[in-house]
Parts: C-alpha cells; structure tokens; sequence
C-alpha cells in the first residue's frame, strides 16, 4: 500500500508536522527525506531495507558513494540528500555554538568537536579561535590528512590566529581509527604549537583528541 493510502496520522511528513522529528523511527525520517519509495514497496520500507542492509542510520550515512550508487533503493541521488542533510546538521551545531554563551564548558566543547570530527574517514586538524571572554570568533580546519595522520605547520596556525585576532585557541583533531589516545606525535606537536602561539600571546586552552565518541583532552590530563 501506497503512503497516500495510509491513515493521515500514520504517514511520515503528517505525522513529523504534527508531532515533530523526534516522534519518527530512522525508517519514517529516511522517508521523509526521499520523499518517495521504489517500485512496489513505499518509502518507509525502502529506509527499512537500507537500515537492515547497512547496519545502522550511523553506518549509512558513513558509507561511501561507490557502495550506495549500487545499492538498490539508494543511489546517486538520494546518496546527495543523506550528505546535504549530514552536512546541513553540523553546520547547525556549529552556528548554535558559535551564538551560544562562552564555551567554559570542556563538556559543550567536546560535545561539538565529536559532532563535527567523529565521522571523518581522515585526519582534520582544527582550531577553535576564541575571544578573550572565550567566545567562538570561528572554528577553522587547518589541515587535513591521511587516514593516520595529518601534517601541522605552526606558521600556519599562528598567522590563522593572529588573522582572527584570537586571545586564546582550543586545537583539536580527530583519529579515524576511533581510539582517541594521543599519540606521542600529538604530544609533541601540541608543545611546538603552545610555544609558538605563546610568543605573540595566545594561549592554548587545550588540544583535544577525538575518536569513536570520545574526546581526550590534554588540559584535563595535564599535559599543556
């Protein structure tokens, strides 16, 4: 049966209106999105056969273009929509934050950083350049890299900062493999930077590593 021919309050865009986003199972949203189903099953099922074929809302929206393009049901086009609504939810986050209040809380801060970093399949290096009230001015990607790592120039981040005209920088970067232990090449990097950004005064509030759901922060440890 058709979506049209459902009960008005069963359907997924009537049901989202009514009750909001959060009333809707993984299925209904992924409907919502496509708009439509396939060949003789509705667009709910077709989120439901996408869900059971990937695993997770997680792990489809993680998968690669060359997989979904073949996946019945899927595709290149609705492979688009899953990236612009992917997209479209950490630019949210990023602009919520950016208008919020200070970010003095390591729990709000790392709460961003893994919407933001969590995913990616490489190493991003950041920084978020912050005011001397600890405000977000913005939050930049500086570098990125391979799936184990990413070159960092000091030169770089402090004429980012300085151009930004930041009182103070929180670093951060994400590891693909989902282990957020700093590594000593992150320890290392982490001195060089916090030394070079003392010397035209601004300070380095904390490097954070971010992996499988997870941020290790170096301030916390007491490692800056």
């Amino acid at each position: 049966m058709a979506i049209h021919d459902w009960p008005e309050q069963e359907r997924p865009r009537e049901k989202l209106l009514a009750n909001g986003a959060k009333a809707l199972t993984d299925a209904e949203l992924l409907a919502v999105l496509f708009g439509s189903g396939s060949k003789g099953i509705s667009a709910v099922e077709v989120g439901g056969r996408l869900l059971r074929e990937f695993g997770s809302l997680r792990h489809l929206l993680l998968a690669d273009r060359g997989r979904c393009s073949t996946t019945p049901g899927l595709g290149a086009r609705r492979y688009g929509m899953l990236q612009a609504a992917l997209e479209v939810s950490r630019r949210h986050y990023q602009q919520e934050v950016a208008a919020g209040p200070a970010l003095e809380s390591p729990r709000a801060t790392q709460a961003f950083l893994v919407a933001q970093l969590r995913d990616r399949p490489y190493e991003v290096f950041c920084c978020l350049h912050l005011d001397n009230r600890h405000r977000l001015i913005a939050f930049e990607e500086l570098f990125r890299g391979t799936i184990d790592g990413a070159s960092v120039h000091p030169r770089e981040v402090v004429r980012q900062a300085l151009s930004r005209n930041a009182a103070a920088v929180i670093l951060a970067h994400n590891h693909p493999s989902g282990v957020a232990e700093p590594s000593q090449a992150d320890e290392l990097i982490t001195m060089r930077l916090r030394d070079a950004l003392g010397l035209v005064d601004i300070r380095v509030l904390d490097h954070l590593v971010v992996g499988d759901n997870r941020c290790v922060s170096f301030a916390e440890r007491g490692m800056l």
